[in-house]
């Protein structure tokens, strides 16, 4: 008789190796949603903290690769703004302009925080 058990114990393990069971498939998607939620927090209150004249160097040091940059030079110099996912407008997984808050920088150096910083530009 254990010499029955042995093969097909064997064999089970042979079918099953390389299987991967998930249980609770939707606790991936929460730890995304989680950890996107506690990124737009902390990029928020770095944000709401940083004084102006702040190097860019400074910010992107703290906050990593902005989610979108623009670069021109206008007559005062160059000018770069970084934008970085503070909220989320709609739950699809992608982060768009309007999910980000900008930071305006002139010639490395902070000069404006929002969208007002922006429209001051034009």
């Amino acid at each position: 008789m254990k010499t029955l058990i042995l093969p097909f114990a064997a064999a089970g393990l042979l079918m099953t190796s390389g299987c991967v069971l998930s249980i609770g498939g939707d606790d991936h998607d929460a730890y995304d949603h989680t950890s996107v939620r506690a990124q737009e927090r902390s990029n928020r209150d770095y944000i709401s903290s940083i004084s102006m004249g702040t190097p860019s160097t400074a910010v992107v040091t703290h906050l990593g690769i902005p989610d979108f940059t623009d670069v021109f030079k206008g007559e005062q110099g160059e000018y770069r703004i970084l934008r970085y996912r503070t909220h989320r407008t709609d739950a699809d997984g992608d982060t768009t302009r309007d999910e980000t808050t900008p930071l305006v920088f002139l010639n490395g150096h902070l000069v404006g925080v929002g969208e007002q910083a922006i429209t001051r530009l034009q």
